[in-house]
């Protein structure tokens, strides 16, 4: 057997069977019946048999699939070469998803400070950050929406690449930007390619990969490489703050955030080249030819059966992000702050910032993989989340509480702990959300819990804090947003905890159809 190349594209096609409106079924892979103890497989490549795989609009691409079936209790099947490629690809999108979400809290500070002459501490400050933080994520929350129903009405793979293109061109501008307006649209319209991009990928890959282990092993391992993206991004603020003075002036300075905004496109270069070659999802893909492909319908996630889970995961995805935005998200803001850092030059305290946050990064990445190993070996789902919810609850409003006023040594490994218990978290519901819905409602069920739940309700836990921090007492700016980072953290992890008692666990290993 021989697995199949990037090189095989342009082919000439093989015939395909017959089907509903030209079926892309081959004829010598017709899916049989399910039977006791196996799982439809719609995407086992690994057959020496071409297949191609298309729909409508698109040039036919050849790739190798079989419809076998696979016992959920068997063994995982060996990744063949075309599945490395899609997992490289797939984590290298999730790590430039959040190389672009984590960029803002540390180009903020100085962006404001550059564009308007706006100081920290100030209510037009506060206002702003804001603004950057809660804008954009309601932006990316409506039409990350629409994108979860565009994902199911017109296949995984089209609307990955068009988001893809989005965020990247927005990324670049956003380093252009000459004011303050400006650099809200293109952060709103990067947050919108971002959004609709995780729906996107994360149905893509839990339909091509039928295997039940397998599967949350991919979508484990893949997903904490999202973590990787907020090390690069701190990577990439730290030389362009060393570095910035040798590249080309833009609007006449060398800003540091300025080129750490543009080196977004970076990352979104092989994405844009590689993707559209890519094997659209079987599953949905089969559906289609076939003609059984139902509509999807935003309402149809809450009715019976289903409203529970969307109502449950939407206030629990929510909890997740109000975490990340209402509390580490403005740890650079109080970095500056500590007593060891305040009285350094201003391109020494930016270093101490991009330094504790790749502490927090590096701790959201091994905390990202715990879940990946943990996801296949702890069967219920609730007990596989309270692994990380009980310490947080316990141990993260502490950490805003004390170290993050007076201690940075004591900092460094507390924000390694927050980062390792919150964004792990975020794996989870990539694991979880493919297992609770149909082909035809797994992007809407998805992206309504991820962006009505995540990116609007949760991100908005960012604006609670600069809102609340005003209020909050303090010897300074940086000591009252640690006090309301404190008490936004303890909230969200305590109703999180509570909500996960009435989380629904799978009923079956395999996806439901």
């Amino acid at each position: 057997m021989h697995g199949p190349s990037l090189s095989s594209v342009g082919s000439r096609p093989r015939s395909v069977g017959p089907g509903a409106g030209g079926s892309l079924v081959p004829g010598n892979c017709q899916p049989s019946r399910k039977t006791a103890g196996e799982s439809r497989a719609v995407a086992c490549l690994h057959t020496s048999d071409s297949v191609p795989l298309t729909h409508p609009g698109h040039s036919p691409i050849l790739w190798d699939f079989t419809m076998d079936q696979l016992p959920s209790e068997s063994p995982a099947p060996r990744l063949t070469p075309i599945q490395w490629v899609i997992c490289s690809v797939a984590a290298l999108g999730f790590a430039f998803d959040i190389y672009e979400l984590l960029m803002l809290p540390l180009i903020v500070r100085p962006a404001l400070m550059a564009l308007a002459g706006l100081k920290p501490g100030t209510p037009e400050f506060s206002q702003w950050v804001g603004y950057l933080f809660f804008i954009p994520a309601m932006a990316g929350g409506v039409f990350g929406l629409l994108g979860g129903y565009l994902t199911d009405r017109f296949g995984r793979r089209r609307v990955l690449v068009w988001s893809i293109l989005l965020y990247a061109f927005s990324a670049c501008g956003a380093g252009f930007a000459t004011d303050l307006r400006m650099l809200l649209v293109l952060r709103c319209t990067t947050f919108i390619g971002v959004c609709v991009e995780f729906v996107a990928a994360v149905a893509w890959l839990a339909e091509l990969f039928p295997h039940p282990r397998q599967r949350e092993s991919v979508l484990g391992y893949t997903q904490a490489f999202s973590s990787v993206g907020g090390l690069l991004v701190t990577g990439a603020y730290f030389v362009a703050v060393n570095v910035g003075d040798s590249l080309p002036a833009i609007h006449g300075g060398h800003e540091a955030w300025r080129y750490t905004l543009i080196s977004g496109v970076i990352p979104a270069i092989p994405l844009i080249v590689i993707r559209p070659f890519l094997p659209e999802s079987p599953a949905w893909a089969q559906k289609r030819a076939e003609g059984t492909l139902k509509r999807p319908r935003i309402r149809a996630i809450f009715q019976q059966g289903l409203w529970g889970t969307t109502l449950v995961t939407t206030l629990m995805f929510a909890c997740s992000y109000g975490a990340a935005f209402g509390a580490i998200q403005h740890l650079p803001r109080i970095v500056p702050g500590l007593p060891q850092v305040k009285d350094l030059p201003k391109p020494q305290q930016e270093k101490t910032v991009s330094e504790v946050q790749t502490y927090q990064e590096v701790g959201g990445l091994v905390g990202r993989f715990a879940l990946a190993f943990l996801a296949v070996r702890i069967a219920s789902r609730r007990n596989l989340l309270r692994v990380f919810q009980v310490p947080g609850l316990l141990l993260i409003p502490l950490v805003f509480l004390f170290p993050a006023k007076d201690n940075l040594d004591l900092l460094r490994w507390g924000i390694f702990l927050t980062g390792f218990l919150t964004v792990a978290q975020f794996s989870f519901w990539g694991n979880y959300l493919p297992r609770m819905y149909p082909t035809h409602l797994r992007g809407t069920g998805e992206s309504f819990a991820a962006n009505v739940g995540g990116r609007m309700i949760g991100t908005s836990f960012a604006y609670v804090t600069t809102t609340l921090e005003l209020q909050m007492p303090g010897d300074s700016p940086a000591a009252k947003t640690a006090n309301a980072a404190a008490a936004v953290a303890l909230f969200v992890y305590a109703l999180g905890f509570l909500a996960s008692f009435l989380l629904p666990e799978p009923k079956q290993a395999e996806l439901p159809e």
